[in-house]
């Protein structure tokens, strides 16, 4: 439900197109105007779920060039939540989560628009691991993400994250354009997973990392 706390979104109707899936959406009109500054003030909550990121086309066509049919998919920090519309366009089980309630509000509504279904759940990264409204799910194969790391304090809070949510043999595909808490994460991630680049740095465009779990 929404937080009646938060201002509510204008939403603005929007045709897109991310990795050659056709979406029609509703956005907000106005980001200024979703600031809280109560909600800033208690925990530093800035409305980043309401902003179209640039890793989100990048992240949509990595997973449009793979069969996602029947596959489980888990999103963190799904603000608009394109990703996770893509990956249910194409046939996956899609979860998606945020912090902001508000997001998976109008992403419910983005769903319907789509004619999928998302199971939307909202997710604390700082929260214990209990803080899951229905309990500890079973791991998924596959989770993303997109432009969750414009923050330092959302590396250590995200790679804790992965360690619960990645199924085993799973693996989890980050999408950043280069932000600097992006790097803490790789550097500190290296130690358990191996940490692969999937596209072209030196283009200048957001990249994607493939993170699995090192054996032994």
């Amino acid at each position: 439900m929404p937080d009646p706390s938060h201002p509510e979104p204008d939403p603005t109707p929007e045709r897109l197109t991310l990795g050659g899936v056709d979406l029609d959406v509703v956005r907000p009109r106005d980001l200024e105007s979703l600031i809280d500054e109560e909600a800033f003030g208690r925990n530093e909550f800035l409305p980043y779920w309401a902003e179209l990121w640039p890793s989100t086309p990048v992240l949509a066509e990595h997973l449009a060039a793979v069969d996602l049919r029947s596959r489980r998919v888990l999103e963190l920090g799904c603000g608009l939540g394109l990703p996770s519309l893509v990956a249910a366009r194409l046939g996956a089980d899609v979860t998606a989560t945020d912090w902001a309630a508000d997001a998976l509000v109008l992403l419910a509504e983005n769903a319907g628009r789509n004619d999928v279904d998302l199971d939307l759940r909202r997710l604390d990264w700082f929260a214990p691991a209990e803080a899951w409204p229905e309990g500890p799910p079973d791991p998924w194969p596959l989770v993303i993400a997109a432009d969750v790391l414009y923050e330092a304090r959302n590396a250590p809070a995200l790679l804790r994250t992965l360690d619960r949510v990645v199924a085993p043999g799973g693996e989890a595909w980050i999408a950043d354009p280069g932000r600097p808490p992006a790097a803490a994460l790789w550097r500190a991630a290296a130690a358990t997973w191996t940490v692969e680049v999937l596209g072209d740095e030196v283009s200048g465009r957001p990249t994607v990392r493939r993170l699995r779990r090192r054996r032994g």
